[in-house]
């Protein structure tokens, strides 16, 4: 198998995105500072103070703008409403003499407009050190609310045009820009509270740390609503009994985690931040997935670096080169190992410990053949569409139709998608039509199908596995660790032609597949009469399970991980 290249076009592809993302976020801005702009020199050149209304329009925009979430901090639209007070200041002084009230009103509103990209900056600084340190409180409270302080100042700039309007009632400018001032200087002063109790508790963040003596660190750095790359291994961290922390590198990530764990939680941002936190009693560091910031933790050569990863599968990034960053490699079997050989990856096998995947202790083993099981139940989880083009494998897009052939055959489904299908439009409208199709099934014939946050919230994978007698999924480490329970699956050729699928997948040579290259289903009803019928390769799969999760007595299957951690702590 060669492996696949994803080299400049998907660095282009990245870049693309972020030129985009860029551009998007900059014109909004621009056409309002534009805008912003041309009510100026309205008000400046314009004959009547009607030509107030422009601005005042716009400077209203600007308030439900912010009021309604669009600017969630200080700082936004800075030009364009100091722009709003320059065109207030000049309907003043053109039509009909400025009131001196309404001048020093416009400008102590200025002051505060002005004053909010500090205050956003003083906001950014305001973040939480630790969680559960014995001898830190420094989980800071809600920092200054700078969405109210945008309010405030925009509603200055609305009064003052207003005013200029009228032509009277300066007075009431000034004492609103006051209260704006007054207001943005006040959360600027609980904003250096906050700060100032912030680097207290990073000063003390190595004494504590020290105090605490832990043996291990996990680092953890994902986009959010990815928790649960973590969440699958505290509890064997927890179980090794030593005390460890979690180390994040970003506020999300810290919320995340504090709902987790009692364990210490350390969030530290940047490279240079990060000495803080090695304690003298470190001996190891866990890694979950292959974050690009691993590598500032890894540099510590004082510590053993053992990358576990958040499951096995066949995919593109299951035989990255990154793994050789770490010193030990802890995969669940030695199809793990021998998939880096097959794509072209040299590693050491020295980099490599066998030790099973313990999130399938508690996954039971199938005892009877499906064939004798009536109106069997069929879990459907699919993958997600992943970061790049060479790593799609999802079959959301034609799973309506295999949901609908399992109903067809009086089949119940659970139906659990991969968390990250929320994050694209078109999975996420596959998802929505599956859900409907199994809640009219349920209403009419009574199936007692299981989906929505029943299946995706209260069950754990596991739970689904052990509900479920079959299964039909993709490229995903979810069927390596089904194959524990050695009950049939379906997998779903979408990357490579049906017959080429087990060359490329070797996972597959245990499952039937479904043809979905190209968009177009091919050979569904052959792969259903197979799962749920005479079971073909139930013999298959007894033999792949050791080969893909470890030749380890069912007994002791968790434990294995255990002792092979322990020997590095």
């Amino acid at each position: 198998m060669t492996a696949s290249k994803p080299g400049r076009s998907r660095f282009s592809g990245r870049l693309a995105e972020a030129r985009t993302s860029a551009v998007g976020t900059r014109l909004p801005a621009s056409a309002v500072e534009v805008t912003a702009l041309a009510a100026l020199l309205l008000a400046a050149v314009g004959n009547s103070r009607l030509w107030a209304l422009p601005p005042a329009v716009l400077a209203f925009a600007l308030l439900a703008w912010t009021w309604r979430g669009g600017a969630a901090a200080a700082g936004t639209s800075v030009v364009a409403r100091v722009l709003l007070l320059a065109s207030a200041y000049l309907l003043g002084a053109v039509h009909g003499g400025l009131d001196p009230a309404l001048a020093v009103g416009v400008a102590v509103a200025g002051l505060a407009v002005l004053g909010e990209p500090l205050l956003a900056s003083m906001f950014e600084a305001v973040y939480p050190v630790a969680a559960n340190l014995p001898g830190i409180d420094s989980r800071l409270g809600r920092g200054p609310d700078t969405r109210r302080v945008a309010l405030v100042n925009g509603a200055a700039v609305l009064v003052a045009l207003v005013c200029a309007f009228t032509g009277v009632f300066g007075w009431i400018a000034l004492a609103v820009s006051v209260a704006a001032l007054g207001l943005t200087l006040f959360t600027g002063l609980q904003g250096l509270k906050l700060v100032r109790a912030r680097r207290n508790g990073e000063a003390k963040l190595l004494k504590a740390l020290t105090a605490y003596e832990p043996i291990f660190l996990v680092h953890w750095n994902a986009p959010a609503g990815t928790a649960y790359q973590l969440a699958m291994w505290l509890p064997y961290l927890e179980r090794l009994g030593r005390k460890f922390f979690v180390l994040v590198r970003n506020q999300t990530n810290f919320n995340e985690v504090v709902g987790l764990t009692k364990a210490p939680v350390v969030m530290r941002m940047g490279l240079n931040q990060l000495d803080e936190v090695i304690a003298p009693s470190l001996r190891a560091a866990f890694y979950v997935n292959t974050a690009t910031v691993n590598n500032h933790v890894a540099r510590y050569t004082n510590l053993k670096h053992i990358q576990l990863n958040h499951g096995d599968s066949d995919k593109v990034p299951s035989h990255n080169p990154v793994f050789r960053l770490y010193d030990k490699n802890f995969v669940a079997g030695q199809a793990a190992i021998d998939r880096f050989a097959a794509n072209g990856v040299s590693m050491p096998a020295e980099m490599f410990t066998i030790v099973g995947r313990p999130q399938v202790e508690n996954v039971a083993i199938a005892t009877e053949p499906i064939a004798s099981i009536a109106n069997p139940r069929v879990l459907y989880a699919p993958t997600w569409a992943g970061f790049y083009a060479d790593s799609n494998y999802s079959s959301l897009l034609v799973g309506y139709d295999i949901i609908k052939a399992l109903v067809a055959r009086g089949c119940s489904v659970v139906f659990r998608p991969h968390p990250y299908s929320q994050r694209s439009a078109a999975l996420a409208r596959e998802c929505d039509r599956i859900r409907t199709l199994l809640a009219d099934d349920r209403r009419t014939n009574g199936r007692p199908h299981v989906f929505g946050a029943e299946a995706e919230v209260a069950m754990t994978v596991a739970d689904c596995f052990n509900a479920s007698d079959a299964m039909v999924s993709d490229v995903s480490s979810v069927v390596a660790d089904y194959l524990y329970s050695e009950k049939p699956f379906v997998m779903v050729a979408v990357s490579t032609p049906a017959a080429r699928f087990p060359e490329a997948f070797p996972l597959a040579r245990a499952a039937y597949v479904i043809d979905a290259h190209g968009g177009r289903l091919e050979g569904l009803d052959t792969a259903l009469d197979d799962l749920l019928g005479s079971d073909p390769l139930a013999g298959a799969r007894r033999d792949l399970k050791k080969y893909y999760l470890g030749d380890i007595p069912s007994d002791r299957y968790a434990q294995r991980f255990l002792d092979e951690a322990s020997r590095y702590l």
